[in-house]
């Protein structure tokens, strides 16, 4: 039997870990699969994916779901004729499944960040303040699943006020216990257990949108970013009496989500993560 096929598909995709990543897990679990990368143009998301699911590639199998980053996650649900409640709540997917009978959308970022925090940096969400950083696609897609893990408040800060409002009224509807506010990037508050910045600062060099008050001796402070863009953040929230921590364990475990969705089976993450992070301190690309 040949390869199944899967890529990423994004705009900038280059510098994307997934295509290791998978390929750890098909090692790990045995399954036969290729992976790799597509660069999308700004106007053309929805072409590249269609020309990916209809490609051929000599001595592999047909292409059968892709991961879909930045910035086209709030385009891929638009895609598929089955849409999961974590996806439809985020109106935003970052994995699609060619299913013959029509496509299916998932999102994965926010179950992916949850086990991140929980089992990798034994951080116990339940009853803790929280500010998220950024109102786009990675921000929808983590809201819901912060909230469903018991903490106690969620703020979501964002240059444009009216986004993260809209953010917060769907999810309040969506999920009428939790306590979330949105706010401006200045006025965001104080003192977090849990910061997260999800905005485009770390890729546009920037070391954090919001003032040092936000945080206390402590907390824990994650870029979705990870390698040289999360670097400046990480030395900023340190620098502040905060744990600095990147976004590779949640990509590791949203990967794993994405895998199950597509292979069914939801590999062990603990040693991906180990074999990507010594893979990029050797400096391999």
């Amino acid at each position: 039997m040949s390869a199944a096929r899967y890529a990423v598909l994004g705009n900038p995709v280059a510098h994307s870990r997934s295509p290791f990543i998978h390929a750890e897990f098909a090692r790990q679990t045995g399954h036969d699969i290729r992976y790799g990368r597509v660069w999308c143009p700004m106007d053309g998301f929805e072409a590249a994916v269609r020309a990916f699911a209809a490609s051929h590639e000599q001595g592999a199998g047909p292409a059968l779901g892709c991961n879909v980053t930045i910035p086209f996650k709030f385009e891929a649900p638009r895609l598929a004729a089955r849409v999961s409640a974590r996806a439809a709540l985020a109106q935003a997917a970052n994995v699609l499944r060619f299913d013959a009978d029509g496509w299916s959308a998932d999102n994965t970022d926010g179950v992916g960040l949850v086990r991140d925090l929980q089992h990798n940096a034994d951080f116990d969400l339940a009853g803790a303040r929280v500010l998220l950083i950024g109102a786009g696609g990675a921000a929808a897609g983590v809201l819901g699943p912060l909230v469903e893990a018991g903490v106690r408040e969620i703020v979501v800060a964002n240059r444009t006020l009216a986004r993260a409002a809209a953010l917060v009224e769907r999810h309040r509807c969506a999920l009428p216990r939790a306590a979330l506010r949105a706010t401006e990037l200045a006025d965001c508050g104080e003192r977090f257990d849990l910061v997260i910045n999800s905005s485009a600062s770390s890729v546009n060099g920037i070391a954090a949108p919001v003032e040092p008050t936000a945080l206390r001796e402590g907390t824990l402070a994650v870029d979705l970013m990870y390698g040289p863009p999360a670097e400046p953040f990480i030395v900023w929230a340190q620098t502040h009496g905060a744990r600095g921590r990147d976004g590779l364990g949640m990509l590791v475990e949203q990967a794993a989500e994405a895998f199950g969705f597509w292979r069914g089976v939801r590999p062990h993450t603990a040693p991906v993560l180990q074999a990507l992070r010594d893979h990029m301190a050797r400096g391999e690309a």
